[in-house]
């Protein structure tokens, strides 16, 4: 076949981000994700050109996935982002935010890009020895004995996103709600190969949020279920209910065509031999005295019937989302085949009852020692209940992350400033031999610090989206907010009470320096000390892990970006 059209030849594009597109899309971008940072972001609304489902958010995992970007290095950037959330869920506008202002920073020096790539791979090695030493001052350790921590790392991840229209009572509410849920899916026989266990949300819209609440055991919704009628179903002679799990159809459909084609006997037919074996099955159940059978997917009512008759409870359609967290919480084992039904497949629960949310109606399964528990998670309306459901996921992945490693970081752009602190002091004490090792002189150095250490302080001051002046101490290298409409003469004591983590207190009489405006000359400090005393009843906290990986991504992102010479595209 000829062709309609001539073959386009390939587009290459040299030295990509000299180009006024490029640095007019990366802008735009880092300015869209500053507008959502912390808890006074700015929401946004994203949609599709032709209508449709409208996002109202300020998360990065919503708004990455929702952009659609057409230049290449737009792209790896996005892609690097999302692959820290899909990893980490948390500290996404943090790194992307930080890998925009650190490509900026790092084109504008007058430095080969060889030789940044090679002093920021050191100035993060620098960062990430400092942040996982015992001397760090801007980390605090996470007692699992104690809940104050756990809940200021909770609290924080809920405040910052606005979207989710929370107030102090109910960020608290959650917060314990979130802990409680999580502490539940911890073992507690505690083995070299321990799992987790899960936790599974339900939804319940159009309620308040101090409504939420946690149960033990997991919630299935049963629309069809009889409220009026006492819930009779067959136990053993332990006292036990037995479940059997089941994760194939028992609809009574015959064969599949797409597995081939079947030979049949005259008088033969097919839908009363698929019932005959759904009857033997339901049999079998009964006679092993199984009290509850849950299938994924459909039951025949004529085995529906069959059960009801005998005490045995058949509820269907349960999802393939909740075949895991009931293997887990049963110890049944899913049966995947009608013909093959082995009794070393049931589980057992301690009880079954029906609870009752709003207008929705679930049967409760309680198991005898459980590691699954059920979020009921309310909120007022679904734009603020869907943003509330990837907080609350956020905020278990960063539990687990951090029982895996109990520490955590300053929040409130503190942790950044801090490091910029000693990066700073620590650049100007590196001997020469270390620039030798580099390959680079002592200025080209100190260029591509600064650049970093800027881009760091520029990710603190995305925090402030009132115009106020941000400040850092000189002694404990925090971030200060300062309200607005005070002149910048001010007498900068006055105006704070505490630093954006809320360890930090005016106790002292610190020495103060803007950020903003004043990146060109930065006042030397020496290395930035540990606050002997907490001053706030709850602390703004990271994740150590989260952001740890996405100062690494941030970095190694921009350095990929900094080393494009050429990009080629076909545009056939």
């Amino acid at each position: 076949m000829s062709r309609l059209e001539a073959k386009k030849p390939l587009l290459v594009i040299s030295e990509p981000l000299n180009k006024d597109t490029v640095s007019q899309s990366l802008s735009l971008l880092s300015g869209i994700l500053k507008s959502c940072y912390g808890p006074a972001g700015r929401l946004k609304q994203l949609h599709n050109g032709v209508g449709g489902y409208v996002c109202t958010t300020s998360q990065s995992s919503a708004i990455l996935s929702r952009l659609s970007v057409s230049h290449p290095v737009l792209s790896v950037l996005m892609a690097s982002v999302q692959n820290h959330i899909s990893r980490f869920s948390d500290c996404g506008l943090f790194t992307a935010i930080l890998c925009c202002r650190l490509i900026e920073n790092f084109k504008s020096l007058n430095v080969a890009p060889c030789t940044v790539i090679k002093i920021s791979k050191h100035l993060l090695s620098l960062c990430m020895d400092y942040l996982k030493s015992e001397a760090c001052g801007c980390r605090v350790s996470v007692d699992f004995s104690s809940v104050e921590t756990l809940l200021c790392l909770v609290r924080s991840i809920l405040t910052s996103k606005p979207a989710c229209m929370l107030n102090k009572t109910e960020v608290d509410h959650l917060s314990t709600l979130i802990l409680k849920a999580f502490i539940s899916t911890v073992p507690c026989h505690v083995e070299s190969n321990a799992v987790l266990g899960k936790c599974v949300t339900v939804p319940v819209k159009g309620r308040r949020v101090v409504d939420s609440t946690v149960l033990p055991g997991l919630l299935i919704e049963t629309p069809d279920i009889q409220l009026a009628k006492p819930l009779t179903v067959k136990r053993t002679c332990s006292n036990m209910i037995k479940i059997a799990l089941f994760c194939v159809s028992m609809s009574g459909d015959c064969f599949n065509p797409e597995e081939g084609t079947i030979t049949v006997h005259h008088g033969i037919s097919l839908e009363t031999l698929e019932l005959n074996q759904l009857l033997n099955v339901g049999k079998q159940l009964v006679n092993d005295e199984v009290g509850l059978v849950v299938c994924q997917k459909v039951i025949h009512p004529s085995l529906k019937q069959y059960l009801k008759e005998n005490h045995v409870i058949a509820v269907d359609r349960a999802g393939l989302s909740l075949m895991e967290p009931l293997s887990q919480m049963t110890g049944s084992k899913p049966i995947a085949s009608i013909r093959l039904l082995s009794p070393s497949c049931y589980g057992s629960l301690k009880d079954v009852r029906i609870e009752s949310f709003a207008s929705k109606h679930f049967m409760h399964l309680i198991p005898n020692d459980t590691v699954v528990c059920s979020l009921i998670l309310c909120n007022r309306n679904e734009t603020a209940w869907d943003e509330l459901k990837r907080a609350c996921e956020t905020a278990e992945h960063v539990l687990q992350l951090t029982i895996k490693e109990p520490l955590a970081l300053l929040g409130g752009g503190c942790t950044e400033t801090h490091l910029a602190s000693y990066i700073r002091h620590k650049t100007c004490s590196l001997s020469t031999s270390s620039f030798r090792d580099i390959d680079c002189s002592r200025t080209q150095y100190q260029l591509v610090a600064d650049g970093f250490c800027r881009s760091l302080e520029s990710v603190a001051c995305s925090l402030n989206h009132d115009d106020g002046e941000i400040l850092t101490d000189m002694v404990y290298g925090h971030c200060w907010f300062v309200p607005s409409g005070f002149p910048s003469v001010s007498n900068w004591s006055d105006l704070v009470s505490k630093c954006g983590c809320g360890i930090t207190g005016k106790t002292e009489n610190l020495n103060w320096r803007l950020l903003q405006g004043q990146f060109d000359s930065p006042t030397v400090q020496g290395c930035p000390k540990e606050p002997s005393v907490k001053v706030a009843d709850f602390l703004t906290l990271d994740c150590f892990a989260a952001k740890c990986s996405g100062l690494q991504v941030a970095l190694e992102t921009a350095s990929l970006i900094l080393d494009l010479s050429y990009i080629i595209e076909d545009q056939n």
